[in-house]
């Protein structure tokens, strides 16, 4: 697909500009910000902002700009916290007068539970009851079901699961659009790998947004992911890209990888995602951690929803023209990892798998 002109006066920006401005940016931060944590969130916040703008910037003024949206963030997060602050002793009174709207969201909250349960087959929802509400334990049962404690836990779980996935539609006001919808997202809400694979789950919330946009929620509700399991960064703008790089970047040192070696896999990331912002509609990068016979890596999966690439071979040469906008970075990101699969579909979309491992 041939790539198109900057209108309007735009200005892209590489890497190495962006590079450049990190250290600018930390000073900046720095001035104002002494825990490194914070430190580093504001930078990475301040770079987000800067690459889905910088290119409305004249290049001479980018580091001054730069300079000023890093001010504004950490004058953002000092508010924030100010007032935080201000309204902490609002936690702990004691007498404290519930505001009118707790209750109004109290019966909303209801009426959504109610709501859900009523989408729940029977057998599920007189489960969930006896448990949740009755206070049975799963022994007590069991025993009445003629089952297991065991089979009854993983049946609660499967209930729990399709609750989260029912009120969530019916407090976000979505209804599905395909048959696929339901099962997938109960596939994300109770963890099942397995049952997301054979679902294909990730090429689904490509395509459909009200689930992808659901799935985040999901994963909020579940809480903080273990840390061996799949991280996935939607892609659809330039600020993503510098997501997923970092994303990259942590998950390598977890899985004990030398800073080098952290900065390689991060690059080829970055290379196979930008391809993404350039030349499809939306993608996704996926980041998973391998441990296999004793060995340690890391697996990257980058898929998009474009115009897909019409001959892969000519597409993975050396020298094979980023002008016309096929290939552009898949030969180097290639080189900088250990297994490199291509797979794609014109007008439908491609999808990149990367391994590295651990020497």
């Amino acid at each position: 697909m041939p790539s198109e002109p900057v209108r309007g006066g735009a200005h892209p920006y590489d890497e190495s500009v962006v590079a450049e401005l990190v250290p600018v940016l930390r000073r900046v931060v720095g001035a104002r910000i002494k825990d490194p944590h914070t430190l580093d969130d504001l930078v990475q916040e301040t770079l987000a902002r800067l690459m889905s703008s910088s290119t409305h910037v004249e290049p001479a003024k980018l580091h001054h700009y730069a300079a000023v949206t890093a001010r504004h963030v950490v004058a953002s997060y000092a508010e924030r916290n100010d007032r935080a602050r201000s309204r902490s002793h609002l936690l702990v009174e004691a007498q404290e007068v519930e505001p009118p709207t707790d209750g109004v969201l109290r019966q909303e909250d209801r009426a959504f539970m109610a709501a859900a349960l009523a989408q729940l087959p029977a057998d599920d929802r007189d489960l969930l009851v006896a448990h949740e509400v009755d206070g049975d334990d799963t022994s007590t049962m069991a025993a009445e079901r003629g089952s297991t404690p065991g089979a009854v836990a993983a049946r609660l779980a499967r209930a729990r699961a399709s609750l989260r996935v029912e009120y969530l539609l019916v407090a976000e006001g979505v209804d599905p659009a395909t048959d696929r919808c339901r099962p997938v997202l109960r596939a994300l809400s109770i963890g099942d790998r397995r049952r997301q694979g054979e679902l294909d789950v990730h090429g689904h919330l490509l395509g459909c947004g009200a689930c992808a946009q659901l799935a985040d929620r999901l994963f909020e509700r579940r809480g903080r992911l273990p840390e061996d399991s799949l991280v996935r960064v939607p892609v659809s703008r330039d600020a993503d890209v510098v997501a997923a790089r970092q994303q990259g970047r942590e998950a390598a040192a977890q899985a004990g990888f030398t800073a080098s070696d952290q900065t390689v896999i991060a690059t080829a990331i970055s290379e196979i995602a930008r391809n993404i912002v350039k030349f499809a509609e939306r993608g996704e990068v996926t980041i998973s951690l391998l441990d296999e016979d004793g060995r340690r890596g890391i697996r990257v999966v980058v898929r998009d929803v474009g115009p897909g690439i019409a001959d892969l071979e000519e597409a993975l040469q050396d020298g094979y023209s980023t002008y016309q906008g096929l290939g552009l970075g898949l030969p180097g990101a290639k080189r900088l990892m250990d297994r490199f699969h291509l797979r794609s579909v014109p007008g439908e979309g491609t999808t990149v798998s990367m391994e590295k491992w651990l020497r």
